[in-house]
């Protein structure tokens, strides 16, 4: 370093060095005069990443014990980070009112935007999403130095007139709240956090400039373009024992491309000129020595190196790289040394798991070898998931510096649920998945708690039962037989989901939290908190409840879930330390100022790397032209500026895949530059690919055939349900699975009501009925109260109870009609069996009528289409030929009497379009198909020996699908695994034929 009054003290750092080792390198022998020399020295750094980046490297390059110099926060590209905070003492006894709280804020702004919106505005969780966006816009204004007056500018107001309708609308709405916020904090004496950071930097600008510090101060890393920073880092540079150190500012590049560059703040242009090239990865840089009024010529070259150099000549090669349009012409013309990127390889994967799996195998590789430093560099959070996940493969554990959003870890996922179970008033999913959660009764009593919540899920399958907690400690309490003890665990269950209870309609922002904050500690105790994601849920909760009770407001339960998750999604849970010294995962912004031997860039794509540029929802951008505000594509130059920092590493893989979750992928536009600038001479990595394919490629499994079970003689000895013949003439394999292996299917929790449920439904309401003495006129009133009871689903509620209460009033008429003609009821929903060959033969009657001559009636009720003639003609239909049997052979009790009449009456949808018919398998009058009274009897008990004797008593396997075109249930096609078989089995079929 050397010093020299005429002219300012700002260095550049060439990429190929790498900033935090050659910086220290650099700072080490400047300063280390005597044991206190660097403990004097005050750097300002852009954030506290970059200050663990510095300090990391100072022990690196160290050797030894070190006295570390003061580090301090100043500034950083991204608005996220703060840059005054720790300049307070600085500011210690000024007049500089305090910041108000982001989250009270928050609250505040959204409030005033409901005020303005009126009776437009949205709900709560929507209006605060709006008021986050316009709290952002502001913090940009803000940081550039602008305030509410300036947006009446007559040039502002000009070009706000010429837009369309929408973007004069969001102006307003803007320029009204900005207004009206800034009127507030007048009255409460409190000023924004931007605002404060650029008078406490503007303060100590003045008075570092009046009275320079006794001791050295050196900014090193700081890009942020914002006038208060510059200004301060002016002054920095120009103090005798200061300095500023910029990250890559490239030295090479041709005046006539700098100038291309455009004005950016410079005396004879505007802050942003419609020809700038903002998308640059030097504009930023140019911008901040415009503000900071330092030409390129006076910035020096800083000549030391880190531990992980690569050849200078790398530098040379990423300038050319990111030449704009007009002057990448010269790529044609370029020597070999000015595009050589010989420690840069390409690497495309097919989709994001091989991409990941590819990256976790060079970072496996490269750790193998002693000393040698990795770090993963990617914007998408999935991706650096999954290579986190992958190197768990070789137990290396890897941490990803830039976090998890609270929601996916566990206690923000607790947190949401129970918000959750709020919102949808203890619904099944939401209440299962909460009592199941890890962190809930974790300890020794965890594996009987868990075993009562999978009885609880049993419960609640199939439709849903009513809102809260009444109803499903009703559905509980029905069970009780089959879970002895369950109605016990459920009411200590609502003891500890007690508070959730008063949270109905219209709530309070601050009593939602507190309730939801007791309920979580009743469920989970302490545990709650004691992590990491714990402690920074804590600090939320505190938060947003502090500010909450500043902002009396009210909101609908509905949109707790939503309004919880978008500001849980702010805030990140950082690892501590404990993963592989050696390796390091990266954001962007946590990738700033780093460097490593091996550094792997993954996610280059578009939309990733850069990002999609995401426009400001209220300002257009030719308004934040005009008021110097960095516009969308401003961010793709600070990606491009993150990508050339990275290639200077001495080895670089640059890796994409092919496709996203989404579909096709196109590859960064950085990439393609690459590749346009290299031709033939980039080289693709394909060993970490093949390697990542080969860990994945399992040995084909052989092709499964058609199950075709054959159980011992003693196993096939089952009774037959009147239901199951057909299934087992039907489909062998599902009558197998069902009445040999006894499985059964489970019905979704909170499902649509299904036919089987439905049947059961309406079989309780008839059979309550007529128990009650099928009196013309009650049916219709029991159904209504019996299926209010059953179910809460919207479906049911609207759609298939109206049909199925028609329905059942034709049922109600029709069997006041028979009546009439002298046809009773004998019995209803009354259990019967015979025995055949040896086997048992069982079933329910739904109903059964003694007709006016003696015989008999077997009704089946139908919720749907009865089944044709020609189901019954071939076999695959004979409930009521059974149940006729087993009333012919006495058996079921107090019926007696030769059956005459086979009857379905169904509640579908007849002829006329109303609601309930009758139709039997018998063929009769004009039907076409079915089986003649005469013989439908005797054909039922054909089709019946037959099957015994072929399956329960004989030896025939079960073969899945024996019938491939008969219509059946799929309970039983995964555990058959129909599609690995059937249409290779009809191929196959079709070529022997």
């Amino acid at each position: 370093m050397t010093d020299g009054a005429s002219r300012p003290r700002v260095w550049s750092i060439a990429a190929h060095r790498g900033f935090a080792d050659a910086l220290v390198a650099g700072l080490i022998p400047r300063y280390r005069e005597d044991r206190f020399g660097l403990a004097r020295l005050t750097l300002l750094l852009p954030s506290q990443r970059a200050i663990r980046t510095v300090t990391e490297a100072f022990i690196r390059a160290s050797g030894q014990g070190l006295l570390l110099p003061r580090m301090a926060v100043v500034g950083d590209l991204d608005l996220d980070e703060t840059l005054g905070p720790l300049l307070d003492p600085i500011g210690a006894g000024l007049d500089i009112p305090e910041a108000v709280d982001p989250v009270w804020r928050l609250l505040r702004l959204a409030g005033i935007l409901r005020q303005v919106l009126g009776d437009e505005a949205p709900g709560e969780a929507a209006l605060l999403r709006q008021a986050r966006g316009l709290a952002q816009g502001i913090d940009r204004l803000l940081v550039e130095g602008i305030h509410p007056a300036q947006l009446l500018d007559e040039t502002v107001v000009g070009i706000a007139s010429d837009l369309s309708v929408h973007w004069i609308e969001n102006t307003r709405i803007f320029a009204s709240v900005f207004t009206i916020w800034q009127k507030e904090l007048e009255e409460l004496g409190r000023i924004d956090a931007p605002e404060r950071r650029n008078r406490l930097l503007e303060h100590a600008a003045q008075t570092w400039r009046t009275r320079p510090p006794a001791h050295p101060v050196i900014a090193a890393g700081v890009t942020s373009a914002s006038p208060a920073v510059a200004k301060l880092l002016r002054v920095v540079a120009d103090m005798p024992d200061g300095g500023v150190i910029l990250p890559d500012l490239d030295l090479a590049l041709d005046a006539d491309v700098w100038d291309a560059l455009g004005s950016a703040g410079g005396p004879d242009g505007a802050v942003f000129d419609r020809g700038d090239v903002v998308t640059h990865p030097q504009y930023h840089l140019k911008l901040l020595l415009n503000r900071m009024g330092i030409a390129r010529d006076e910035v020096q070259p800083w000549h030391r190196a880190g531990l992980s150099p690569a050849p200078p000549e790398r530098s040379r090669a990423i300038s050319n790289l990111f030449l704009p349009p007009e002057a990448s012409a010269a790529w044609v013309s370029l020597e070999a040394k000015d595009r050589r990127l010989s420690g840069v390889r390409a690497m495309q994967s097919a989709q994001p798991e091989e991409e990941a799996q590819a990256i976790a195998v060079l970072v496996r590789e490269a750790l193998a070898e002693p000393e040698r430093r990795v770090a993963v560099i990617t914007p998408d959070r999935s991706l650096a998931a999954r290579v986190v996940a992958h190197l768990g493969r070789w137990n290396i554990v890897a941490d990803d510096t830039a976090g998890r959003p609270l929601p996916q870890t566990a206690a923000g996922r607790l947190f949401l649920q129970l918000a959750e179970v709020v919102a949808e008033r203890v619904s099944p999913v939401t209440l299962v998945a909460l009592l199941g959660h890890p962190l809930v009764q974790a300890g020794e009593g965890r594996a009987l708690w868990l075993e009562r919540v999978r009885q609880l899920d049993l419960v609640l399958r199939g439709p849903r039962p009513g809102p809260g907690l009444p109803a499903t400690r009703q559905a509980v309490e029905s069970q009780e037989k089959r879970f002895p003890g369950l109605t016990d665990w459920w009411s200590g269950v609502e003891d500890l989901l007690f508070p959730l209870v008063v949270l109905e309609g219209a709530i309070a922002l601050d009593a939602a939290l507190v309730a939801l904050t007791e309920t979580g500690e009743a469920l989970c105790g302490t545990g709650l908190w004691a992590m990491a994601d714990g402690r920074c849920l804590a600090q939320f909760v505190e938060r947003w409840r502090e500010a909450a009770g500043g902002v009396p407001s009210q909101l609908d339960c509905a949109d707790l879930p939503a309004l919880l998750r978008d500001a849980m999604d702010e805030t990140s849970v950082r690892p501590p330390y404990g993963g592989h010294p050696r390796l390091a995962i990266y954001g962007l912004l946590e990738a700033r100022m780093s460097r490593a031997d091996l550094v792997i860039c993954g996610g280059l794509t578009e939309g990733t790397w850069p990002g999609n540029p995401a426009p400001d929802p209220l300002l257009a951008p030719p308004i934040l032209r005009a008021l110097g505000i960095p516009g969308a594509d401003f961010r793709i130059g600070l990606a491009a500026h993150d990508l050339a920092a990275a290639l200077g590493a001495p080895e670089v893989v640059l890796s994409f895949a092919h496709r996203d979750a989404t579909g096709p992928a196109i590859p960064s536009r950085f990439l393609l530059r690459i590749q346009a600038m290299l031709g033939d001479q980039l080289r693709l990595e394909t060993r970490a690919v093949e390697l990542a394919k080969a860990l994945g490629d399992a040995e084909p499994a052989p092709a499964y055939p058609r199950p075709e079970p054959m159980p011992s003689a003693d196993q096939r000895r089952v009774p037959i349900a009147v239901t199951a013949l057909d299934r087992l003439r039907g489909d062998p394999y599902q009558f197998y699975a069902s009445a040999i292996l006894g499985l059964r299917s489970l019905d979704p929790i909170d499902a649509d009501p299904t036919p089987a449920w439905k049947g059961t439904a309406v079989h309780n309401v008839l059979k309550a009925w007529h128990e009650a003495g099928g009196v013309p006129g009650e049916l219709v009133p029991l159904a209504e109260r019996m299926f209010d009871e059953m179910s809460a689903h919207p479906f049911m509620r609207t759609m298939w109870k109206p049909r199925l209460l028609n329905a059942l009033h034709w049922i109600e008429e029709e069997t006041d009609r028979l009546a009439g003609e002298g046809r009773e009821v004998l019995s209803v929903e009354q259990k019967g069996e015979i025995v055949v060959d040896g086997i048992r033969i069982h079933g329910r009657a739904d109903r059964i009528d003694k007709l006016a001559d003696g015989t008999i009636g077997v009704v089946d009720y139908k919720t749907g289409k009865p089944p044709s003639g020609k189901m019954v003609e071939q076999g695959f239909a004979l409930q009521l030929g059974l149940l006729g049997l087993i009333a012919q052979g006495g058996g079921i009790a107090g019926v007696a009497g030769e059956p005459a009449r086979f009857e379905y009456w169904s509640l579908g949808r007849n002829k006329e379009g109303s609601f309930g018919y009758m139709d039997t398998p018998v063929l009769e009058g004009k039907k076409k198909s079915g089986i003649p009274l005469e013989d439908f009897l005797i054909k039922t008990a054909d089709y019946l020996r037959d099957a015994i004797a072929l399956w329960l008593l004989g030896d025939e396997p079960f073969t899945a699908r024996k019938n491939p075109d008969l219509a059946g249930y799929s309970d039983y096609d995964q555990l058959m695994r129909l599609d690995e078989w059937q249409g290779r089995e009809r191929a196959n079929a079709e070529d022997e034929a």
